[in-house]
C-alpha cells in the first residue's frame, strides 16, 4: 500500500473537505525548489510551502547550522533558562527589524505570535488600570486560528462556527488612494465610541485575502491617528516578512512603525515551527511590578527553542548576504515582466506585485474552494508547479533560490492556464 492510501486510515488533514477530496499527494523528497512524489514526478514549489522554504528546501548551509546546535543543545524549557542561540537570534533580529522594536517573545507558529500579541495589548492597559476590549483590524483581514487571532480576522470561511465566542472587533476597509479621509472618520467614531486596546494589520497586503495590496501612505495616515490616540498597533508581518516585500519587512516602506510586530514562516526557513512577537520597551516596561501578576503569564513548551533559533540565525544570515538580496531583485524584475505581458490578457481582470509576490485576478467568478478552483490546482500540478489559487486568484511566492529557467515555467504555465477558464 502506498503512502498516499496509508494517510487515508488515520490522518485528517487542514483546509480539506475529505469528503470531497479523500486523496492527499504524498511527497517524499524536496531539495531546493522542487517536491519530488512518490511515484518520481517533480513539482517547482511555487508558493515556498506557504511562504515557509524561502531559502529553498533542505537548504544545505541551513542544515549544517541547524546539526551543530542539535549536537550541543537540542531543548531547554525558557522560563529559567536562557542559551546562546536565543540571545543571539535577538540580536540579529533587533538588527533588521523596525527601530523602534526592542524585546523579543517565542511563541510557536504564527497564530500563536498574533495571539500573544492580542494578550499584550489588552494586559497593556490592564496593567496601567485602564479596561480596553475592542480591536480594530482590516475588512478581509487574516491572522491565524486560535481564538483570538480568528477574532480579529475577517474571513468567514475560517471562522463561521466560531463567531459567538470570539472577541469584539470593529472593522475599517483598507485604504486605496481614494478613501483615507472616509477611513480616518470611521476611525474616529470608532475611538470615540469603544475602549480600542489595538489596531492589527497585515501591512501592504493581505495574504489570505487574496494577495490583495493596499496603499502605504493610508496605512501611515492610520497608524500616525491611532497612536495619537494612545492605541497600540499590531502589524502581523507572519506573510510579509523577510523580505518577501523586496524589503527586510513590509512595515519598513511605512513611516510610522508599529508598536508589536508579529513573525513565523519564513522566520525559520521552513526547517522549524517556530514564531516571535516582538515590541516596544515602551510595552515591556508596563509589565514590569513588584506585583507578579502584571507578568506576561503566557508560554509555549517549546519557547525559544535552541535548534529552531539556530536555524533562524542561519535564514537570517542568508537573507542578509548580497546573493540572496541580488536574487530577490532579479525576481522582482522577471515579476515586472511577466506584469507587461499578461496584465492585458481577456482572462485577467487585475495583477499586482510586491517584492517576489505576484498575483492576478481571473476574469471570472469563482469560490474559493469550488470546482474551478480546483481544477487549476490540478492543471498546475499536472504541468509540474504547485500553485495553490485562492479563489479566482493565482498567485507567485517563489523561494528566493529559484532559477530563472524554473520561473519561467511558472509563468508558463500560469499562461496555459488561462486557456482552461
Amino acid at each position: 500500500m502506498n503512502l498516499q492510501e496509508r494517510d487515508k486510515k488515520h490522518l485528517w488533514h487542514p483546509l480539506k473537505q475529505h469528503q470531497l477530496h479523500p486523496d492527499s499527494l504524498a511527497i517524499v523528497k524536496a531539495k531546493g525548489c522542487i517536491l519530488t512524489d512518490e511515484n518520481g514526478n517533480e513539482y517547482i514549489d511555487a508558493i515556498a510551502s506557504w511562504y515557509t522554504c524561502m531559502y529553498g528546501h533542505c537548504n544545505d548551509y541551513i542544515i549544517g547550522k541547524t546539526h551543530q546546535q542539535m549536537l550541543q543543545l537540542d531543548q531547554v524549557m525558557f522560563s529559567d533558562f536562557t542559551h546562546e542561540p536565543a540571545v543571539k537570534l535577538s540580536e540579529e533580529l533587533i538588527k533588521i527589524l523596525p527601530e523602534n522594536q526592542n524585546k523579543i517573545y517565542f511563541n510557536d507558529n504564527g497564530s500563536t505570535a498574533v495571539e500573544a500579541a492580542i494578550k499584550m495589548a489588552l494586559q497593556y492597559y490592564f496593567n496601567l488600570d485602564e479596561k480596553r476590549s475592542t480591536f480594530i483590524a482590516f475588512e478581509n483581514g487574516f491572522h491565524g486560528d486560535t481564538f483570538g487571532a480568528m477574532s480579529v480576522s475577517g474571513l468567514s470561511v475560517y471562522n463561521g462556527p466560531f463567531e459567538d465566542f470570539l472577541i469584539k472587533v470593529e472593522r475599517i476597509p483598507t485604504p486605496d488612494g481614494s478613501n483615507h479621509d472616509a477611513i480616518l472618520n470611521q476611525l474616529k467614531n470608532l475611538t470615540e465610541n469603544h475602549n480600542v486596546a489595538g489596531f492589527i494589520y497585515e501591512p501592504l497586503i493581505q495574504g489570505a485575502a487574496g494577495m490583495k495590496t493596499h496603499h502605504a501612505k493610508g496605512l501611515n495616515e492610520i497608524l500616525k491617528f491611532l497612536k495619537a490616540q494612545n492605541i497600540l498597533t499590531i502589524a502581523d508581518e507572519v506573510m510579509t516578512g523577510f523580505g518577501k516585500t523586496g524589503k527586510y519587512f513590509a512595515s519598513d516602506y511605512i513611516d510610522t512603525k508599529p508598536d508589536i510586530i508579529c513573525l513565523s514562516k519564513a522566520l525559520t526557513a521552513g526547517l522549524l515551527p517556530m514564531a516571535i512577537t516582538s515590541c516596544t520597551q515602551k510595552i515591556y516596561d508596563a509589565f514590569l511590578s513588584n506585583d507578579i501578576s502584571k507578568g506576561f503569564f503566557h508560554c509555549h513548551t517549546y519557547s525559544a527553542n535552541p535548534v529552531a533559533c539556530a536555524t533562524a540565525i542561519a535564514g537570517i544570515e542568508l537573507l542578509t548576504s548580497a546573493e540572496i538580496q541580488d536574487n530577490i531583485k532579479s525576481i522582482i524584475n522577471s515579476h515586472r515582466d511577466f506584469e507587461k505581458r499578461i496584465k492585458n490578457h481577456p482572462k485577467v481582470k487585475t495583477t499586482r506585485h510586491l517584492g517576489v509576490i505576484f498575483a492576478l485576478d481571473l476574469n471570472t467568478k469563482m469560490e474559493r474552494y469550488g470546482n474551478l478552483r480546483d481544477k487549476l490546482l490540478y492543471f498546475f500540478m499536472e504541468r509540474g508547479v504547485f500553485l495553490r489559487p485562492l479563489g479566482n486568484t493565482i498567485y507567485i511566492q517563489v523561494p528566493y533560490v529559484i532559477s530563472e529557467s524554473e520561473l519561467q515555467k511558472v509563468y508558463h504555465v500560469i499562461e496555459d492556464a488561462l486557456e482552461i477558464v
